[in-house]
């Protein structure tokens, strides 16, 4: 049961609108996607030279540092999904906007904070720990998860569609995050550039979305799609059918979905953190290795587009089947990426899965398990998937270490994928929705 204090018909009444409100909500879910991107790898990656100045560590310092403070973050999103469950979008993605906004004016003055406490290797490698553990946290889990889970129930019958197109515009500006960052670095610096994101996240996005999101539409008087309510139906009829916390992770169905989506985030973070070694090892320069993105970013979009509207009609486990597929076929072009078909090949089946893998993780959980504990259970999952992203960059620099080359991690993603892809033609449960 949700306690938020603010009232569904403060500012204004969604019900004398004369359009569905749903909409304004795919809107503002779209946003708060975008307004993760602080939290983000690619939009903590263009700093990552900087940071290594301004703080005198190394890369690989720097990168540990990553990866436990977002493994620190990993830990304690469960706990914010039950916090969502209880208070609400309206409070928890405005919450989570203002705390990003201010961890990333932390990071900005995180070479300060250093030297006012004595500086140091130590001293530094835990200030930006603390500032990874912050913007990871808020970002790329509270706010991320929130922002997908406030739209899910203003949709039933077009709950696919609406998060497709939501998917080209998060796609799409996800791509071009790295470059116009860079672009912004070059004209205010980077420390202006963060204090610019900090503005439009932590007060903009922030007021905007405590005035107009609106955390379901029963609570506004009007149902999901934009239905009629039927004033004679029970109440209690209207409440979905819905798995607790602790009865999804018993399931069988959850560390399938949950792992799938996990494998998927540790390489993807791994190849975006290392994509300039990656293709120079490959016989490939940087400029080849940036350019990756927009065709797969292109792939990513139309594959995510067609598909969501196929789900509407269509149970998901095809779509989990084909996701870990195109997965496979992209860690095996990444193993031949020296090759034109290699590279080709990487290209289809890393933006065919990113495509599928938006459709799985925006509509599997609350089909599966219903929307009652969607906060809790799409919570645990994304603590898997947060701390999947933190070992990816380092799984691929151990491998690089050892044995010159990162086709040990890739085999080893290849093989986590195929165990899941044969378990994923034994799924059974029956979707609720």
């Amino acid at each position: 049961m949700k306690l938020s204090p603010l009232s569904a018909s403060k500012p204004f009444k969604v019900e004398k609108l004369p359009f569905f409100y749903g909409w304004v909500i795919m809107l503002l879910s779209t946003l708060g996607f975008l307004a993760s991107i602080p939290g983000q790898t690619m939009g903590m990656a263009v700093f990552t030279d900087f940071l290594i100045v301004a703080l005198d560590l190394t890369r690989t310092q720097l990168s540990m540092a990553y990866l436990l403070g977002t493994v620190a973050s990993a830990l304690l999103l469960t706990r914010a999904g039950v916090l969502y469950d209880r208070w609400g979008g309206r409070i928890m993605i405005p919450v989570a906007s203002v705390a990003l906004g201010l961890m990333v004016i932390f990071i900005s003055f995180v070479g300060q904070v250093s030297s006012f406490f004595g500086g140091g290797t130590a001293i530094s490698f835990i200030a930006i720990m603390l500032g990874y553990f912050g913007v990871r946290f808020w970002g790329q889990g509270v706010l991320t998860s929130a922002s997908r889970n406030i739209l899910l129930v203003w949709f039933e019958r077009r709950r696919g569609l609406v998060s497709g197109i939501r998917g080209v515009f998060v796609s799409l500006g996800f791509s071009m995050s790295p470059l116009l960052l860079a672009w912004m670095i070059a004209d205010v610096g980077w420390r202006g550039t963060l204090w610019l994101m900090a503005f439009v996240v932590g007060l903009v996005f922030a007021v905007v979305a405590v005035i107009f999101l609106r955390d379901n539409p029963q609570e506004c008087g009007v149902m999901p799609d934009g239905k009629a309510i039927d004033q004679n139906q029970d109440s209690v009829a209207k409440l979905p059918n819905s798995f607790t916390l602790d009865q999804a992770r018993k399931s069988r169905a959850f560390w399938l979905i949950s792992l799938s989506l996990s494998i998927h985030s540790l390489l993807i973070t791994a190849i975006t953190f290392h994509i300039v070694s990656i293709f120079e090892l490959a016989g490939r320069d940087e400029k080849q290795a940036f350019a990756f993105f927009l065709p797969s970013a292109l792939v990513s979009t139309s594959v995510n587009l067609l598909a969501s509207w196929q789900a509407d009609n269509r149970p998901l486990r095809p779509f989990i089947f084909f996701m870990l597929l195109s997965f496979l076929f992209g860690a095996f072009g990444l193993l031949n990426l020296g090759s034109q078909w290699g590279l080709l090949l990487m290209i289809l089946g890393i933006g065919a899965g990113g495509g599928l893998w938006g459709v799985v993780s925006n509509l599997a959980f609350i089909r599966y398990f219903g929307p009652i504990h969607l906060g809790a259970i799409s919570g645990l999952c994304t603590s898997l998937m947060v701390f999947a992203s933190a070992i990816g960059p380092a799984l691929f620099s151990v491998g690089l270490d050892v044995t010159d080359s990162y086709s040990l991690p890739i085999y080893f993603c290849g093989v986590v994928i195929l165990v899941l892809l044969g378990s994923s033609l034994f799924l059974r449960q029956k979707e609720l929705a």
